[in-house]
């Protein structure tokens, strides 16, 4: 029999990176962002190459409303595509979209507690995107999968679809625990 030293046999943890940079993307969502181009493309054709015999005013209110729902189409897709999610000594933020927007920046000194989730999806919190269900707190949500909950110190509690998760998770708990003392 042989004498094995404490923890032997178990597989070491990587130790954890200094910032921690994690994604999440869906790729339906390009699908989504086409019929918003669709949309705006009609308006264009409208614009150029009708003559309508009822006026302009429903032209202009043909023309400019395709145009604005093409645009918030593309805008509410495209926005939701990707996220994009970092984690440093100070804080966690996420980014959406090619543009970063909206962002939401959460000090880690607000955050009481960190969980992996593992599946998150859109029908729990009413479809994709920047989400808020009062029951169950605020959510960026890209598409289905694990995800992270954070519970921040006053109760609230916010939600994020991110690959690898789990470190992330383990991150943030090793970033709230207190310093041990030698």
């Amino acid at each position: 029999m042989r004498d094995h030293p404490h923890g032997a046999g178990r597989a070491a943890e990587p130790p954890l990176p200094a910032i921690w940079t994690g994604r999440a993307t869906n790729r339906v969502q390009w699908l989504l962002s086409a019929a918003g181009a669709a949309c705006v493309a009609l308006g264009v054709v409208l614009a150029v190459v009708s003559n309508w015999t009822s006026g302009t005013a429903p032209l202009l209110m043909s023309v400019v409303g395709c145009v604005t729902v093409g645009l918030l189409i593309m805008y509410g897709t495209l926005a939701f595509v990707h996220v994009a999610v970092t984690v440093d000594h100070e804080s966690l933020e996420v980014r959406c979209g090619h543009m970063g927007l909206p962002r939401r920046r959460i000090p880690l000194t607000q955050v009481v507690g960190a969980d992996f989730v593992p599946k998150v999806t859109p029908r729990q919190w009413g479809g994709w995107g920047y989400r808020w269900r009062p029951e169950m707190g605020t959510a960026v949500v890209v598409r289905r999968g694990e995800g992270m909950a954070l519970t921040l110190g006053d109760g609230r509690t916010f939600t994020v679809t991110v690959d690898d998760a789990a470190t992330a998770v383990r991150v943030i708990r090793a970033r709230l625990a207190p310093p041990t003392e030698p």
